[in-house]
C-alpha cells in the first residue's frame, strides 16, 4: 500500500511539473542554419515586401512563391535574416502592435527570436503576430501578447537549401586569403547577413598536387580553419580551382583521372557544397587539350560526389562567351559532363555600362546553353550565375553599389543559380585606381558583400 501511495503521488507531481513545462514554454532556438521559408496564418509565407532590401521595409504574409524576399535563414544567434538583412522589431519597443520591419543586422534584442513549443515565435518577449488577424496577401507583421492563436503559429525552415529552387546557391562571394588584408569572414558574416563564401583559389604546388595558392597545405592552416569557422557559424563554402595566374592543376595533372584525384583530395578535406573551377588564360581556357581534362575530370568528381555542385566559371564577351568559352559549353554538352552552373565573368571587357553589358552577356550565355543542350530559357538560367568584379576592374570599368543592385535584381529574377564578385577583399571604400583591398568607388565597408547576401 505504502508503495501504491508513493506511485500515485509521484504521478502526479510529474504530471504537475509537465503542465508547469507546457505553460512556460520551452525555447527552441535553431541548432543549426536552415533556410526556407516561414509559414503561417492561412498557409500563407512571410514575405519582405516588393523583396526590398531597404532598412524599415515591410515585413508581411503573402502567398508562398518560392523567391528570396521568402527565403529565411535562421541560426544559433537568434537571427532571422533575408535578403541580406535581419527581422527586427521596429525601434525595438515591445509595445503591442509594434511593426515588424527588415533591417540591417546588429545583434541587438530587437533581432534575436525564440521559436517555442506551443508554435509561436518571440522577440522582446512579445509574439509575431498578423494583424486583424488575417491572412490576406500584404497583412503586416506585428509584435503582440502571446496567446498561440492561429495567426501567431508559424513553421519554420528546418533545413538547408531554397525550396522554392533546390538549384539556387546562396549569393557567395570570392575571399582571397593569400593577399590583400583579408576580413574576418565571421565577421563579415554577422554584419552583412552573408552566408556562403566561395574561398580561392587551389593551386598545384608541384605536379597533380593541390593546395591553397600553390603553397599552403590543405590541413592545419588558415584555410581550413576559415572555412571550419564559416561552417560553424551556420555558412556554407565553395572552393574555387585556378584563376587567372598561378601554376595551375589542369597543365599539370596527366589525364582526366589524375585531375579528378586531385579535386578529390580538396572535398574529402574540406566537404564543400560547391566546386568551382575559374578557368582562364591561354594554359586552361585556351588550351582545348586541357579543357577536355579539365571536363573529363569534372564527369568523374560529379560521379563519385553527386551531391557536390559543379561550376565552371568563365570569361565572356558583350554579347556572351566567346572562342574558348563558346567551344567549352559545346564540348561540355558533347561529353555529357553534368555541370550545375555556367558562371560568367563580366568585367575587362570594354563595357562602357556594365549593367547593360552584363545582361546582354547573361542573355548570350542562356541563347549558348538552349543551344547546346535543347534547354527551354528557364531551364538555361537555372544553370546559370554571375561573377562580377566590385568597383574599378582591371580594364578600367566601374560598377557601383547600385549597379550591382541592379545586376543582382536581374539574376534573381531571372532565376540564375549563382551570384558571386571579386572579392570581399576589396569589398571598402578608397579613392582611385585599382586596389587589392578596396574596390575604388563610394561605398559602406562590405556594401557589395550585403546586397550579394540578397540574391
Amino acid at each position: 500500500m505504502a508503495k501504491s501511495r508513493m506511485s500515485r503521488r509521484l504521478v502526479r507531481l510529474l504530471t504537475t511539473l509537465i503542465v508547469m513545462v507546457g505553460m512556460i514554454g520551452i525555447t527552441m532556438p535553431t541548432a543549426q542554419a536552415a533556410t526556407g521559408s516561414i509559414t503561417g496564418y492561412g498557409s500563407k509565407c512571410v514575405d519582405v515586401a516588393a523583396a526590398s532590401i531597404a532598412n524599415g521595409a515591410q515585413v508581411q504574409l503573402h502567398g508562398c512563391n518560392g523567391t528570396s524576399a521568402q527565403s529565411w535563414t535562421t541560426g544559433t544567434d537568434g537571427a532571422v535574416r533575408a535578403l541580406g538583412k535581419c527581422l527586427d522589431v521596429a525601434g525595438g519597443s515591445s509595445a503591442n502592435g509594434t511593426r515588424v520591419q527588415l533591417w540591417d543586422c546588429n545583434g541587438s534584442t530587437a533581432q534575436v527570436w525564440t521559436a517555442q513549443s506551443d508554435g509561436t515565435l518571440r522577440a522582446l518577449g512579445k509574439c509575431l503576430d498578423a494583424t486583424g488577424p488575417s491572412s490576406a496577401d500584404g497583412t503586416p507583421l506585428q509584435i503582440w501578447d502571446c496567446f498561440a492563436g492561429p495567426n501567431q503559429r508559424w513553421t519554420l525552415p528546418t533545413g538547408g537549401g531554397n525550396p522554392g529552387n533546390p538549384a539556387k546557391l546562396a549569393g557567395s562571394p570570392y575571399l582571397y586569403l593569400g593577399w590583400g588584408n583579408p576580413p574576418s569572414a565571421t565577421t563579415i558574416m554577422s554584419q552583412t547577413g552573408v552566408r556562403a563564401f566561395t574561398m580561392a583559389f587551389i593551386l598545384s604546388s608541384g605536379g597533380c598536387n593541390p593546395a591553397w595558392d600553390g603553397q599552403r597545405p590543405l590541413r592545419g592552416g588558415v584555410d581550413e580553419q576559415t572555412i571550419n569557422a564559416i561552417k560553424s557559424a551556420g555558412g556554407q563554402v565553395q572552393i574555387s580551382f585556378g584563376g587567372w595566374s598561378g601554376n595551375k592543376l589542369g597543365p599539370n595533372c596527366s589525364s582526366a583521372q589524375a585531375y579528378a584525384g586531385a579535386v578529390q583530395q580538396v572535398i574529402d578535406v574540406h566537404r564543400p557544397e560547391v566546386v568551382d573551377f575559374d578557368i582562364e588564360n591561354s594554359d586552361e581556357f585556351e588550351s582545348y587539350a586541357v579543357q577536355d581534362r579539365i571536363l573529363g575530370g569534372l564527369k568523374i568528381v560529379k560521379q563519385n560526389n553527386p551531391n557536390v555542385k559543379i561550376a565552371v566559371t568563365i570569361g565572356t564577351g558583350q554579347s556572351g562567351p566567346t572562342g574558348a568559352g563558346t567551344r567549352l559549353i559545346n564540348r561540355a554538352a558533347e561529353l555529357s559532363v553534368p555541370i550545375d552552373n555556367y558562371t560568367i565573368m563580366p568585367f575587362n571587357f570594354g563595357a562602357s555600362n556594365i549593367v547593360t553589358a552584363t545582361i546582354n552577356a547573361s542573355e548570350g550565355l542562356k541563347n549558348q546553353l538552349k543551344t547546346a543542350n535543347g534547354w527551354s530559357d528557364a531551364q538555361a538560367y537555372s544553370h546559370m550565375g554571375i561573377s562580377g568584379m566590385n568597383g574599378r576592374s582591371d580594364g578600367g570599368e566601374t560598377t557601383t553599389t547600385a549597379q550591382w543592385t541592379q545586376i543582382r535584381d536581374y539574376a534573381r529574377t531571372n532565376g540564375l543559380t549563382r551570384f558571386a564578385f571579386w572579392s570581399v577583399n576589396r569589398d571598402r571604400q578608397c579613392a582611385g585606381a585599382l586596389n587589392d583591398t578596396c574596390s575604388g568607388v563610394p561605398q559602406q565597408s562590405w556594401e557589395f558583400t550585403r546586397i550579394t547576401a540578397g540574391f
